[in-house]
């Protein structure tokens, strides 16, 4: 999962915009951030490894001028968390040069790489995209839309190319993007709480296979596929992804993750004596389960926020050290019944060792509820959750995790019910890793490292001095 923002304001500070609406979707992206701007049609791009506050400051966002911006947070799906796959990306086509920020997945990345090798320079499957777009001889408008219609999985983009932004969502709208105004300058971004910290309104929600482009004469839409397949937004941002402040076509998340704590209460109660939840994304199922239950809310785990997600963190070592320096239980759980609310169980390492750590505090039971179904199957459209042979929900029961993972009794959220939390028809989201069922085929390649090098690859990124661009240093290229 990735972050995306997009703006054309010629006379705001564009990169200052930009870097504080990649501040609010950081929660998308922790691994690498990036920035690109236009000026006068000359793209400048900067990006590197960390944080977006450990990428800028004050003297890199000067050096930045320009009348468009795009901007970008990296947690990687497809190719390493390296430099080289940082984003924006910056491609010199044969045609224009495009700068482009991507998040998803495509799942027919491997076809379209072997048609463009060995012009690129990443191992990711974003710079196909710009690729496309940059050596496609056809107008901007045009060229985006023969792209659009060729990729094939999820895809929302952003990007600046001939002193024009654009953006878009793949036919079938995997992941969000919106569409806001800054007085009468446009903004896109992934999430409604970036267009709400840069003072923008919001205006719509982009569709699935819609194209924008903002340039001198305004904001163009134009809609790449005259009959769309079937809508399938991500169920995944609802309950995990997405920010609590955001709102996904129309609905604002934080409701109806207590909904779907509401809902879990009524499903699976429990006599307990506090209702704790599994800080932070855990926080309005356990207020929901609270509320429909009557028994008492607690924060109970103190989390030390200024560790990264375990989540995003991609060894399991790193991930189990992470977690017992991330959270800390107040001494108030001694001697209770505890009900433990969480918005899922991937691979389980992260709950068995709360559960533990609330036993070893003096709990005398802990009841787990999770907010969401059993996650059984592997993300295709651009979340790295985990391959089946690590998700501790595939192939075992409810009590089988339950065992796994120490607690005194375990319960998930029917599907049903999460659906019902959403106000979304079952029928427009994808339910993929809860019930195998993918809304595309299921590709055959899927490794996230498919394409680094190898001893006898000749694709791969430049080595170390063969490229004009250096890690948070600027790049200028041609209009």
């Amino acid at each position: 999962m990735c972050g995306v923002f997009g703006i054309r304001a010629p006379d705001r500070d564009v990169a200052r915009l930009t870097y504080f609406g990649l501040c609010a979707l950081q929660h998308r992206g922790q691994e690498a951030a990036g920035i690109a701007v236009s000026d006068r049609g000359r793209l400048t791009g900067l990006r590197d490894l960390g944080l977006v506050t450990q990428v800028f400051n004050e003297g890199k966002l000067s050096g930045l001028a320009g009348q468009l911006a795009i901007g970008h947070t990296r947690y990687s799906t497809t190719g390493s968390n390296a430099w080289a796959n940082a984003q924006p990306l910056i491609h010199h086509g044969s045609v224009r040069t495009v700068a482009l920020g991507h998040n998803g997945n495509l799942i027919n990345a491997d076809a379209l790489r072997a048609e463009l090798r060995p012009g690129l320079a990443s191992t990711s499957d974003s710079e196909v995209i710009a690729a496309m777009i940059s050596c496609n001889p056809r107008p901007l408008p045009e060229a985006i839309c023969e792209t659009v219609a060729r990729i094939e999985g999820a895809a929302t983009v952003v990007g600046l190319a001939e002193g024009r932004l654009f953006a878009f969502r793949d036919a079938r709208g995997f992941r969000p993007l919106v569409l806001g105004r800054l007085g009468e300058d446009p903004v896109v971004a992934s999430e409604t709480c970036a267009l709400d910290l840069v003072g923008a309104e919001f205006e719509r929600d982009v569709a699935p296979g819609e194209l924008l482009i903002a340039d001198e004469h305004g904001t163009r839409s134009m809609e790449v596929f005259a009959n769309h397949p079937a809508r399938a937004l991500c169920l995944f941002e609802f309950f995990y992804l997405a920010r609590p402040d955001t709102r996904l076509d129309g609905v604002e998340v934080h409701s109806a993750r207590v909904a779907m704590g509401e809902r879990l209460a009524a499903e699976a109660p429990v006599s307990a004596d506090l209702v704790l939840p599994i800080p932070d994304s855990g926080t309005p199922a356990a207020i929901g389960f609270s509320r429909a239950s009557g028994i008492p809310f607690s924060e109970g785990l103190i989390k030390n926020r200024y560790v990264h997600r375990t989540f995003i963190q991609p060894e399991q070592g790193m991930r189990e050290q992470g977690i017992r320096a991330k959270f800390n239980p107040l001494a108030e759980v001694a001697g209770k019944r505890l009900v433990i609310v969480d918005d899922s169980i991937v691979r389980g390492s992260t709950t068995r060792q709360i559960v533990r750590m609330l036993f070893d505090a003096g709990a005398s039971e802990v009841h787990v509820r999770v907010s969401s179904p059993p996650v059984i199957s592997p993300c295709y459209y651009g979340i790295d959750l985990a391959s089946p042979d690590e998700m501790i929900a595939a192939g075992d029961t409810v009590q089988g995790v339950c065992e796994a993972i120490g607690a005194t009794s375990l319960a998930y959220l029917s599907l049903e019910g999460l659906e019902a939390a959403t106000r979304q028809p079952p029928a427009t989201l994808c339910r993929a890793c809860l019930t195998g069922e993918y809304p595309t085929r299921v590709p055959s390649g899927t490794g996230k490292l498919r394409f680094e090098p190898t001893p006898s690859s000749d694709e791969g990124p430049p080595r170390a001095g063969s490229s004009t661009e250096l890690p948070a240093a600027r790049l200028l290229a041609r209009p």
